[in-house]
């Protein structure tokens, strides 16, 4: 292992964040985990992590988060681990302006606020990691998540002109794009839905009914489903490497969807992307 880094980690109540966290501390990095809720932050005090609030949809949260991780650190942050995000299901036509406008708040514009702040403490110290988590659904567009794939694939676009414009630094920018992964997500994208569409009103109310029965399935909702653990591998070597990755993909289907995003004609991909529940 490389020695001792100081990261950044947003969105780590659960899931990826919460399993990368715990895993990077094991190996002797200095963690500052943070999560939107205080009830969370104080849980993750309570575990052993150095844990602040960061609500990545509130400017004023962002800022003051970057303040704390500068006290604690002495302004030395290797690593940022973009990792905060929700999905908002629903057709595209059901998306009024303001939902698909805090989808994005969280997972492109909080995001991007937030490396910007850190981006000149990188600069300073002469190095820096920013690793992003991003999706499958980054790389191709799947039906009912037409939110989550835009901001993915925005938030895709800026890493990608950020690394280029980095070209000059030893500041390294990576993406992971995991498909199905174990955690919380379809819990939470179900209250989103529940609270921001409405299925009875909709031209798509049948196929919503089959949408709510995945969303609310125990367990793995669709085949070759993998751990949060696989994630935080592709962290791992993000932040250790001594050279990282500029892509990580992560689950069978990102890397077969990858692969006929190249070689297969578009009409060909539309077909097979819209059996995709």
């Amino acid at each position: 292992m490389n020695s001792s880094k100081t990261i950044l980690i947003t969105g780590c109540s659960t899931g990826i964040g919460y399993t990368t966290a715990v895993e990077l501390k094991k190996r002797g990095h200095f963690v500052i985990a943070t999560a939107r809720k205080p009830d969370d932050v104080l849980r993750l005090q309570q575990e052993g992590f150095t844990a602040i609030q960061l609500d990545l949809a509130d400017s004023s949260s962002i800022q003051q988060a970057v303040d704390s991780a500068i006290k604690l650190t002495d302004g030395k942050i290797d690593a940022l681990f973009n990792n905060g995000a929700f999905g908002q299901p629903g057709a595209v036509e059901d998306l009024s302006r303001d939902v698909l406008r805090f989808q994005f708040e969280t997972n492109l514009f909080g995001t991007h606020e937030l490396t910007n702040l850190i981006i000149p403490l990188m600069r300073k110290q002469g190095h820096g990691r920013i690793i992003y988590n991003s999706s499958i659904l980054g790389l191709v567009a799947m039906t009912y998540r037409g939110a989550y794939n835009a901001s993915k694939f925005a938030l895709e676009a800026l890493a990608d002109t950020l690394r280029l414009e980095l070209h000059s630094t030893n500041i390294h920018v990576s993406l992971i794009e995991p498909g199905p992964i174990l955690s919380n997500f379809r819990k939470n994208a179900f209250a989103l839905y529940k609270k921001n569409i409405d299925p009875t009103h909709s031209y798509h109310k049948e196929t919503y009914q089959i949408m709510e029965a995945r969303l609310q399935k125990e367990g793995a909702a669709a085949a070759f489903t993998l751990s949060t653990e696989a994630v935080t591998e592709k962290v791992i070597h993000a932040l250790e490497a001594r050279q990282p990755k500029i892509r990580y993909y992560v689950t069978f289907p990102t890397y077969l969807f990858a692969v006929l995003k190249r070689i297969l004609p578009m009409s060909w991909l539309d077909a097979l992307l819209r059996k995709v529940q």
